[in-house]
């Protein structure tokens, strides 16, 4: 019994905290798909970025083969434009957030929240597709879908229903804000 005791203490016990201090340990997800002979794109997935093209949004999406070409591709078209409407979704979390801490929140708070996921919406109208590309492999289609910054921001402009004060957070914010939630990105 005294050997049970000892052999717990001396080699299960200090198993089994390396085993929990490994377990919650930070976990490493690539967005490098890996598929040889695909765009860029394809193997770096949805992003928001920075580049000589200005500030934007990327949404990749995929479809399997589904027997119908058209339909595939209409399918990762529509996943790909989710894709960027979530990641747009986020930025405007950001971006409201932002505000109400800038504006002392208060009574705004409901009202802002609103006009940020309306906006969201109206936003979406300027995302186009940029590219497709099918995997011959395994015949399964990627669409990417663009949103720019700078289309988002002339069209907050012009909604007319939109909180001045908001309207001039974001005029005077938002690529200061798309730097600071782009960076993050580029971080993961």
């Amino acid at each position: 019994m005294k050997t049970m005791v000892v052999f717990v203490r001396a080699f299960l016990l200090p198993a089994f905290v390396i085993l929990i201090a490994a377990c919650s340990g930070k976990t490493t997800v690539k967005s490098d798909l890996g598929l040889s002979g695909a765009p860029d794109w394809v193997n770096e997935g949805t992003n928001i970025l920075k580049d000589k093209n200005g500030r934007l949004f990327h949404g990749v999406g995929s479809a399997p083969p589904m027997g119908d070409m058209s339909l595939q591709k209409s399918t990762a078209d529509e996943r790909a434009r989710a894709e960027v409407a979530r990641i747009l979704s986020s930025y405007m979390d950001v971006v409201s957030n932002d505000y109400l801490a800038s504006s002392g929140g208060g009574d705004a708070d409901q009202s802002v929240s609103r006009q940020i996921k309306n906006l969201t919406k109206i936003n979406l109208t300027g995302a186009k597709i940029i590219g497709s590309w099918r995997d011959k492999k395994s015949n399964v289609i990627y669409s990417i879908v663009e949103l720019d910054m700078q289309n988002v921001k002339t069209t907050m402009q012009n909604v007319k229903e939109m909180n001045e004060g908001l309207r001039n957070y974001i005029s005077a914010q938002a690529d200061n804000i798309f730097d600071k939630v782009s960076s993050k990105e580029g971080k993961k």
